[in-house]
């Protein structure tokens, strides 16, 4: 896992908070989203957008801003002249979710979710997921050949 420093780990949070809101997530989904127990209240999201806060540098932390940020760049790639566009992408209910929407997807299954939704928007992701996965299989069967 790679470490930032204190003043990049706020820049992302920053940046993390900042997609949030262009997605006009409400600040209790964020905190799910997001993973932040419930020491953590809507209120206190305004410390990290000011720069007062920075989420911990833990590795599901570092998956979920991943996600979040993989997210965040798909989408701007996908509808890069609507804002609009991003956020109706992120609430209208998708075949592949079973007619959910993607984001009662992060909501409900947390890091997998995110991931799950990232891999739809993100079609390189999804290719890179799928090829890793392939050659996990691939190593795997030649382990129980042997």
């Amino acid at each position: 896992m790679q470490t930032f420093s204190a003043e990049e780990m706020t820049a992302l949070t920053k940046a993390v908070i900042h997609h949030m809101d262009e997605w006009k997530i409400s600040g209790e989904d964020m905190l799910v989203i997001l993973g932040l127990g419930e020491e953590v209240r809507p209120r206190h999201l305004q410390q990290y957008r000011q720069g007062d806060k920075s989420f911990p540098q833990t590795p599901e932390m570092m998956d979920r801003i991943d996600h979040i940020v993989g997210i965040a760049d798909a989408l701007r790639t996908t509808f890069p002249f609507s804002s609009q566009m991003r956020v109706m992408w992120l609430s209208k209910p998708h075949r592949r979710f079973q007619r959910r929407d993607p984001l009662a997807v992060m909501l409900a299954e947390g890091v997998d979710g995110l991931m799950r939704v990232r891999i739809e928007v993100d079609c390189a992701y999804g290719y890179h997921i799928s090829e890793a996965m392939r050659i996990n299989q691939s190593q795997k069967a030649n382990q129980d050949a042997d």
